[in-house]
Parts: structure tokens; C-alpha cells; sequence
């Protein structure tokens, strides 16, 4: 891909996540020069993996192999070794419902997860939708479940079609979710030396606040001023293109890490389907993401409007109390926070992901991340919509070279 017959386009990505390293492999692979700017002392974003005795990712992470993505980053050999899923009857899931621990989910929930995702209506909330076809304790059930894929306070609430989807994936056996070994970084980690490798140029520490025009170099002194994607948060890109209209509906959850001492028959995973909120051991798959003897424990418990960081702790540590006995006794650290806005887009009733804010952004610009206007569950979205972004990029290019 030229500008001129010698040099390459030149493109900009903002943001060196998981969107912002996707669209420099794929810009780079197309013949385009490439250059990351990266606000954070590392890429990853939210897939960065923390360094350290515990190796934790911000909130619980699975890479779901029934996504493009997964083909992708296979192909590139960019997945690496995978922690073995344990085996089913193995797996320790423990539902909380109707305030204890069982290890199967209501029989009406099994039901509803008969109907195709086609089935479930665009404009419609999920929980009246569900409530028709199953009956309210099996499609409340179903709905605090997703909460594992969606980060939502109520799930219920939105757009049945979007829920649906997500919780047939979820569920399915045998599981889509898989691990990198030694956490998402690992993943970034290969990506960040493919990109590398293809030349693409990393800016780390590199804030950008401003798109300001680049000037026009001389003939044959560079590539000439190419299209720039903005690979960030929404609300950094809001700030960044100063445009009030990319708002989309997300989510603010609490997150709970922990290390504890291991003590045999603890749970895989705890999801609650009384309220919403999911407990995983990932060690029990994973035992590189902490020293020997312990396991790391990360939980996300969705918060309302109305809740503080402090509740979704409280109904952490009681999941905690049901799952894993003398928990306290046995920690050896701990890590509260909250995320807000940083985990993905929720489509309301009525709204689907092309309703999302435009990756095209006109002038050149053009958007990748989670919350914009592309298919896909957690990751994948960012994943497609920074493919897009970079098939519009470049041939937005071509054909400006072919009208000069």
C-alpha cells in the first residue's frame, strides 16, 4: 500500500490495547507505516497482566474460541500455550440460588437456553422476552448469570436479542471461554513483538490530546500525513475528538482480587443467580499466576447506579463465605476497585451494535474499541471494529490517490 508509488501510508494509532495492536499487525501486514502512541508506560490496556507474585488480569478474562479473533491470533501463532480447562465434572461450578450453593441451574433456565438466539427480539427486554418463554425464576436466573459476559447490574433490562446471544455462548459446552497461559499479557506480550517485528513504531508514554493537523512534507522526504485511529476507551475518545456524541450505555462493577492459601475442594467458580456477580479461582487452571501453595481468586460483582464500591464488596466477601470456608483465615492479599466504563458496550431494547457510535469518524479518523459499531462479546468487538477500521483506513487512501 503506497501514497505515492514509494512511500507507504502512513497511519496513527492512539491507544496500544488489544483494538490499537490488532489494527497495526493488520495495517502493517497490508505494506502500511505504522506508529503506536501509547499513553501507559506498556501496551495492553485492559489486557495488561500485572507483574508481580500474582499475576492478575483488571476483572476476570476468557478468550472465547468461537470468535474471528481467535482464527486471527491463531494463524499468527499469537495465543501460546492455553491452561487446561478442567475437566467437566471436575469443574466445581457452584450457582448460588435461592440463598445457597447448588450445581445445577433451574430447569427452566436449561429450557430457555433451547431457543435460538434469532428467536429472542431486538426491542424487547430480556427479562419480560425470557419471562414468556420460561417463567420469571428461570429467566431471572438466566439473566443474573450473563452478568459473567455483560458486567451489568441488570441484565434484564437489556435488549433481549443481545442478552440471549451472549448467554447461549457462555454456557456452551463444551466452553468457548479458554486461558492463556500466564494471563492476557501473554497474548499481548506475542502481539506486541509481531508488531515489532512487521516495523511497526511503538511510542509508549506518548499522550496524545490533540489531533492537530500534520503538516505536508516535501517530496520525496516522507510519507505524506496519513488516516489516525483512535483505539481508547469512549470516553477518551470523547475527550480526544471533543464529540459529545460518542456516548454509548456500559457498566461499573466492583472488582475483588485475593490470594489464599490453597485448601483442596475449593470451587472452580461461584455465579450468582440471586443477584449478579462471579467469583473464579483461576489458579485451578492456571497455577503460574501464583506461588506455589496459593491461589488467585478474582471476582466482578456489578453495581448499580445507586451502589457504592463498598457493596460490591460486601456481596463479594459473602459469595466468598458460601464457596470458600475460613477464606479470611487463609488470605495472604487482597485488592479492591471499581471499573466504570471500561467493560463494553450493553445494547438497550431497541438498539443494536450498529447503533453504537460510527467507527468512521470522517477527516481521516476512525474509531476500534469496545463500545463502538461492531459484532462480537467482550473482546471481539474490539477486535472487529479494529479490522474495520483499517480496511477503511486504507482503502479510504487508495481511492483519495486515485481522484488527486
Amino acid at each position: 500500500m503506497t501514497s505515492n508509488g514509494t512511500n507507504p501510508t502512513h497511519l496513527t494509532v492512539i491507544g496500544g490495547g488489544f483494538a490499537g495492536l490488532t489494527a497495526a499487525i493488520s495495517a502493517a501486514e497490508a505494506g502500511a507505516r505504522v506508529t503506536i502512541h501509547e499513553a501507559h508506560h506498556t501496551l495492553g490496556g485492559r489486557a495488561r497482566t500485572a507483574e508481580g507474585a500474582y499475576r492478575t488480569n483488571e476483572g476476570p478474562h476468557a478468550l472465547y474460541n468461537g470468535g474471528p479473533h481467535w482464527t486471527w491470533l491463531k494463524q499468527r501463532d499469537l495465543i501460546g500455550p492455553l491452561a487446561p480447562l478442567p475437566a467437566i465434572e471436575g469443574t466445581r461450578l457452584r450457582l448460588h440460588h435461592q440463598g445457597r450453593l447448588r450445581r445445577t441451574p433451574p430447569l427452566a433456565m436449561l429450557k430457555l437456553l433451547r431457543r435460538k438466539p434469532e428467536q429472542a427480539p431486538v426491542d424487547v427486554d430480556f427479562m419480560t422476552w425470557a419471562t414468556a418463554e420460561v417463567g420469571e425464576e428461570g429467566a431471572r436466573a438466566a439473566a443474573h448469570y450473563i452478568a459473567v459476559a455483560t458486567f451489568h447490574h441488570d441484565p434484564g433490562s437489556l435488549s433481549a436479542r443481545f442478552v440471549h446471544e451472549r448467554l447461549r455462548r457462555a454456557t456452551k459446552l463444551p466452553p468457548e471461554a479458554h486461558y492463556p497461559r500466564g494471563g492476557w499479557g501473554s497474548v499481548i506480550d506475542r502481539m506486541a513483538t509481531l508488531a515489532w517485528n512487521l516495523g511497526v513504531r511503538v511510542e509508549t508514554l506518548s499522550r496524545v490530546d490533540t489531533l492537530a493537523p500534520l503538516p505536508t512534507p516535501a517530496p520525496g522526504l516522507g510519507p505524506a500525513p496519513g488516516p489516525v485511529i483512535v483505539a481508547t476507551s469512549l470516553p477518551a475518545a470523547r475527550h480526544l475528538l471533543q464529540d459529545d456524541s460518542l456516548q454509548w450505555t456500559g457498566a461499573r462493577t466492583a472488582l475483588v482480587d485475593l490470594a489464599l492459601n490453597s485448601r483442596k475442594g475449593d470451587p472452580f467458580a461461584i455465579a450468582d443467580l440471586d443477584g449478579t456477580g462471579w467469583i473464579e479461582r483461576f489458579t485451578s487452571q492456571d497455577r503460574t499466576l501464583a506461588p506455589a501453595g496459593q491461589d488467585l481468586v478474582q471476582g466482578q460483582i456489578p453495581l448499580s447506579p445507586a451502589e457504592s464500591k463498598a457493596d460490591g464488596v460486601a456481596r463479594a466477601d459473602h459469595l466468598l463465605d458460601l464457596g470458600f470456608p475460613d477464606w479470611r483465615d487463609r488470605l495472604l492479599w487482597r485488592r479492591d476497585s471499581v471499573s466504570n466504563g471500561r467493560t463494553g458496550a450493553v445494547d438497550l431494547p431497541g438498539t443494536t451494535w450498529r447503533d453504537r457510535p460510527a467507527i468512521d469518524r470522517g477527516n481521516g479518523v476512525y474509531l476500534a474499541g469496545d463500545q463502538v459499531a461492531a459484532p462480537g462479546l467482550l473482546s471481539e468487538v474490539s477486535f472487529n471494529s479494529a479490522l474495520e477500521a483499517v480496511t477503511l483506513a486504507l482503502t479510504s487512501t487508495r481511492l483519495d490517490l486515485r481522484t488527486a
